[in-house]
């Protein structure tokens, strides 16, 4: 089977690269037509009036693009605008679209970059719905997003890939330090909660964190208390030693409908590392998950519960390898690469 991965996604991003790797290692042949918009590392995707001028660019050239030989295509994450040029280039082919989320639900009700209800809302509401109709199938990272997307578009079935982690950087190595960091990497969004774990670090003066990220809430790290290190940015390969040498890691703490839908990469690459998880308890992280026995699950928002179940883990070696063990053998028998790469392959099989 030769596959396609098709149009202006995000090259680097871990959910683009991870679906790549999977098919790879499942026996699929995938070969990449790929324009660079999103590919700025730091920033990532916006909304902005440069990268709307390169997008246009990119979707004009990508429209005269005429690939060969393929069985399917898949557009990947960000592809709202790239399913015009999928189907001129698929000519009848089936067509995967992996969004990951949705433009809408992402700039308005996350990012708050725009009004619920203004035009620009409306305007990607309705962006989100034609590219996930113009898909022979969608493809959701969990149940409760699939739900969503559904409804959003009014589909008839959406099926579920977990994210996972890239297993040529994200393997087996925690083992409890000397010095006990609780560790949180991401984007400084209000979906990862970096003000409950700011509000956690201080209920918890005696334990050490490290915030790696930047971005849209870097005001909030303007002053830190003293036991919070911020780092802005670290390289994605250096990612699994940092994984591996803190006494935890964190996930998302957000309370917005978005993040009660999603899993975060930074959980599946924890746990792959063998690493203990501390992350909210939402939907979502119970498709994984579960409490006090692959991770720690505290409500979102709730800083004290979150500086509680980081104490527990720095004063329980037990408890901590416990969760680490059990949080590996969670991602082994739901999120692997190779239990992934089946289901990315059973979906295209599907198609055909």
């Amino acid at each position: 089977m030769r596959v396609c991965y098709f149009g202006t996604y995000e090259r680097g991003y871990p959910r683009n690269s991870q679906v790549i790797s999977c098919l790879r290692k499942a026996g699929v042949d995938v070969e990449e037509v790929h324009l660079s918009v999103w590919d700025d590392e730091r920033s990532g995707w916006s909304a902005g009036p440069v990268q709307a001028a390169r997008l246009a660019a990119a979707e004009a050239r990508l429209l005269l693009r005429r690939p060969r030989d393929f069985d399917a295509f898949i557009v990947g994450y960000p592809g709202q605008f790239d399913l015009p040029a999928a189907h001129s280039a698929a000519r009848g082919r089936p067509i995967v679209f992996n969004p990951l989320v949705s433009l809408a639900d992402t700039l308005v009700a996350d990012r708050g970059r725009f009004s619920a209800g203004s035009f620009a809302a409306r305007t990607l509401e309705r962006v989100d719905r034609h590219a996930f109709r113009a898909a022979d199938v969608v493809v959701a990272d969990t149940e409760a997003q699939a739900r969503f997307f559904a409804e959003l578009a009014g589909l008839d079935g959406v099926p579920v890939c977990f994210v996972g982690a890239e297993e040529r950087l994200f393997e087996l190595g925690w083992e409890a330090p000397d010095e006990f960091v609780a560790l949180f990497v991401g984007k400084l969004i209000p979906l990862q909660g970096v003000d409950t774990i700011l509000a956690a670090a201080r209920l918890a003066p005696d334990i050490r964190f490290r915030i790696v990220g930047s971005g849209q809430l870097d005001g909030l790290l303007a002053d830190p208390p003293p036991n919070v290190e911020h780092v802005p940015w670290i390289e994605y390969e250096q990612l699994p030693d940092a994984i591996r040498q803190a006494g935890c890691s964190l996930g998302i703490f957000g309370t917005s409908g978005k993040a009660r839908r999603v899993i975060p990469n930074k959980a599946f690459q924890a746990i792959a590392c063998g690493a203990p998880l501390i992350t909210a308890d939402t939907p979502a992280a119970r498709e994984l998950l579960s409490d006090e026995a692959s991770a720690l699950l505290v409500p979102a928002g709730d800083a004290e519960a979150l500086a509680g179940a980081i104490r527990g883990l720095a004063s329980d070696p037990e408890l901590a390898g416990r969760i680490a063990a059990g949080g590996r053998a969670a991602y082994e028998g739901k999120a692997s690469e190779a239990v992934l790469g089946e289901q990315w392959r059973e979906i295209i099989e599907r198609l055909l």
